[in-house]
């Protein structure tokens, strides 16, 4: 299965499906827990700390590899004044969503990164929940961290000077490859592969700096565990729109997910880089 088609196949289940039990921004990637949020309240919180960790309110343009259903674009747009701000995603029914929010300033193209070229530097980029699909299950580790190098240097030459990178990942922790749930690797997210934390930092070597790094696994198992009672609370409705299989499908992938997380199997990474003074486009 083609990255394209794998990413189509979960995210293309139906927007309706999706707002039964995501928060309002349809943000679907793990939230920022303080005690005491609501689920809103954390994805709010998740959005600002990546918009401030690319000085979005000093940016005019930004790029959002892996947009989704758009939720930072509009904040970036309506919330910080940015000018220009572009998103990638791979589902058509996350592209539709975002055209019909009309958001100024918006534009979303169903590409790769790999097959995008910015018209001119931008000065933010983020990418949430995206990275985890790069690389694939058959790539070795070098493979995977040809693909990474890849995409930091293709950000790096894309960025301003003073520009910054924000990026969440689901990674690999204390848990090999070889032992990922066979369940999730074929029905939830197939043709995707997990990176380590070893694997980006190698693949970042004299392109980026690490400026930030955070692991927030207990925020993705709370996430999840946020997710599956809204679902369940929903579960009608869902099933209504489609089917049973398919409900139970995610069911099973949000509890296994937050086990993952709890157990310390996998981890949340959220890492802030800037790009090396001198390199790449003019900066080497």
């Amino acid at each position: 299965m083609q990255t394209a088609e794998a990413i189509r196949y979960h995210y293309d289940v139906g927007n309706d499906f999706y707002r039964l039990w995501l928060d309002g921004s349809l943000s679907y990637s793990c939230a920022f827990q303080e005690p005491g949020d609501s689920l809103e309240q954390a994805q709010d919180r998740k959005l600002r700390w990546h918009l401030d960790a690319v000085d979005a309110d000093e940016a005019r343009s930004l790029l959002d590899i892996g947009c989704g259903w758009g939720g930072l674009l509009e904040r970036a747009s309506l919330g910080r004044g940015v000018d220009r701000c572009v998103g990638l995603t791979l589902s058509d029914e996350q592209a539709q969503h975002v055209r019909s929010r009309a958001i100024p300033g918006v534009e979303v193209f169903t590409k790769n990164w790999r097959d995008y070229q910015p018209p001119e530097h931008v000065d933010a980029i983020v990418s949430i929940g995206a990275f985890e699909h790069f690389a694939r299950p058959t790539d070795s580790p070098t493979d995977k961290i040809a693909i990474y190098r890849e995409f930091f240097t293709r950000c790096a030459g894309w960025l301003t000077d003073g520009g910054v990178l924000s990026l969440q990942t689901i990674a690999y922790a204390n848990m090999s490859p070889s032992d990922a749930n066979g369940f999730i690797a074929n029905d939830i997210f197939p043709d995707a592969d997990l990176p380590t934390l070893a694997e980006i930092a190698t693949a970042t070597d004299e392109i980026f700096e690490i400026v930030t790094l955070r692991n927030d696994r207990a925020d993705y198992a709370w996430t999840c565990e946020e997710w599956a009672a809204r679902l369940r609370a929903q579960r009608p409705q869902a099933v209504d729109l489609v089917g049973d299989d398919v409900v139970q499908r995610y069911e099973r992938y949000l509890k296994m997910s937050a086990l993952g997380f709890r157990m310390g199997k996998i981890g949340l990474l959220r890492i802030v880089l800037r790009p090396y003074v001198g390199h790449f486009g003019g900066r080497r």
